[in-house]
């Protein structure tokens, strides 16, 4: 009924145009979901700011920190930067306004934003893969954040050095016992945050972490810079040089920019449910470019200057993946002065950058359970807890007890990241791009971003890649992934 209703959107009736936005009321009508009331008991952002330090706080996370430099370092330096900004502006421009358009339209979460659009169970299942996503990746990302937990905790209490010691890591995660502890303490942070609420929980924080985290990224970054040695990796960084290009670099930019900006997970659907309708969607969006790109570079300030101090200037010491932020850096910090300091200042920031991403990820999981299944925010916060330390459990023993236990040759950890992040989220922003550019249409999306006021500047932008570009990025990325994963190419 409804694509039919939409195929007449625009027609004359009585003298009267039917736009979109009526036929979509209309549509709801009929369809028995009158959401008046629904609307009403929703949470919401409390403006501008809420929402802005709330989405960059999801796209600021683990991946921005470690990931994005060791990708710097190794495809290019400043022409992977320069690569990353580009697509940021284009690719990740579009995905953020067509997800956050889609949650603010219809005022829910993943399954039920795409349910309200279209009767295809095609277009459905990227729904329930937009809200699948989250519930899968919290708990090993809780484990991370585990790991931070204890990082940090070793620096406090002066045991730098140790971190430092060849061996330390693997020894520790293989811990099962200790491994677990810090898993548990982490998700108990971020479920307790959830529990709290979207204004009190999750927008409170987000306002007393972001901040913090901007000034110890600076602070950090100014320390990394100004030591001896360090200025070749400023300029390997910041100076792009054409001979460094290849195609695996776009490729390789193209999928950190589709993690680093939450892109896919359901949370700017679910965040843009709770966004007032005054706020500027483009404004938001913007923003949030701004801020996780500047935390991006911050970051590769921070670690590939000093490092190719540390080494000497040998790019591959950069390129040790996620051992870099557990093994290489407390190597790092360990030759400089002031190391101890440093890791403190440095696992602090982490820690919040961890602890943003993981309320949203929680957040986009409960928005789902309180909207499908009808549940209050304190069932729904205690079952994802249920699931968190279940699945968490096996990521966290997949280097211990677990580690003979492996699903296609990959420990549990890395096997959820392999699904979600190379699988799952590429298909679910497909997915995304099929409803808005064949189902909902431009005009609908314009219509929601134009509302009180409200601005659509990069329309043709967002068109071309709405329709064209955006669902060939993400097929990119997934066969490109899954040939990595199997190793038929090397990445």
């Amino acid at each position: 009924m409804l694509n039919v209703l939409m195929q007449h959107a625009g027609e004359t009736e009585g003298g009267k145009t039917v736009s979109p936005a009526a036929v979509f009321e209309y549509s709801q009508k009929i369809g028995g979901k009158v959401m008046k009331k629904h609307h009403s008991n929703r949470s919401m952002f409390s403006g501008k700011l809420g929402f802005v330090l709330s989405a960059a706080g999801a796209s600021v996370g683990l991946g921005n920190i470690w990931r994005f430099p060791y990708l710097a370092a190794k495809y290019g330096g400043g022409i992977f930067l320069l690569i990353y900004i580009l697509l940021a502006l284009t690719f990740g421009y579009t995905m953020i306004v067509a997800e956050t358009s889609l949650g603010r339209m219809t005022r829910k979460s993943p399954v039920g934003a795409f349910a309200s659009f279209t009767k295809s169970h095609t277009l459905k299942a990227g729904g329930w893969i937009n809200a699948i996503i989250p519930i899968l990746i919290v708990p090993y990302y809780s484990v991370i954040g585990g790991w931070v937990i204890k990082y940090l905790f070793e620096y406090i209490c002066g045991n730098g050095t140790k971190l430092a010691e060849d061996g330390y890591f693997s020894m520790f995660i293989s811990d099962g016992v200790s491994a677990e502890i810090c898993f548990v303490i982490f998700a108990l942070i971020t479920l307790t945050i959830i529990f709290a609420g979207v204004r009190n929980g999750i927008e409170r924080v987000s306002k007393f972490m972001m901040p913090i985290l901007v000034v110890l990224s600076v602070i950090i970054a100014i320390y990394s810079v100004t030591r001896p040695g360090a200025l070749k990796g400023i300029q390997y960084f910041l100076v792009p040089n054409l001979e460094n290009f290849s195609w695996m670099t776009v490729v390789s930019a193209m999928g950190q920019m589709f993690y680093s900006l939450s892109i896919a997970m359901g949370i700017l659907v679910t965040f843009g449910s709770y966004m007032k309708k005054e706020t500027s969607i483009e404004d938001s969006t913007r923003n949030v470019e701004i801020f996780d790109t500047a935390i991006a570079i911050m970051a590769g300030l921070m670690i590939i200057p000093a490092v190719f101090a540390f080494s000497g200037g040998d790019p591959n010491t950069l390129q040790a993946g996620p051992s870099l932020m557990f093994i290489t850096i407390p190597k790092v910090f360990a030759s400089m002065g002031l190391g101890t300091a440093v890791g403190i200042l440095f696992f602090v920031l982490v820690l919040f950058a961890a602890v943003t991403s993981s309320i949203a990820l929680t957040e986009s999981a409960v928005s789902t359970f309180e909207d499908e299944l009808h549940w209050n925010r304190k069932k729904s916060t205690v079952v994802i807890g249920i699931i968190m330390l279940a699945l968490g459990t096996l990521s966290s023993l997949g280097y211990g007890p677990l580690d003979a236990v492996k699903i296609l040759g990959m420990q549990f950890l890395d096997f959820f990241d392999f699904l979600t992040n190379s699988v799952m989220m590429p298909i679910a922003a497909i997915a995304t791009c099929l409803l808005v550019s064949r189902v909902i249409g431009v005009d609908r999306i314009e219509e929601e971003m134009t509302q009180e006021g409200g601005t659509f500047r990069r329309k043709k932008i967002f068109v071309m890649m709405i329709k064209y570009l955006c669902p060939v990025f993400a097929a990119i990325i997934l066969i490109s992934s899954v040939m990595n994963a199997f190793g038929l190419i090397s990445m």
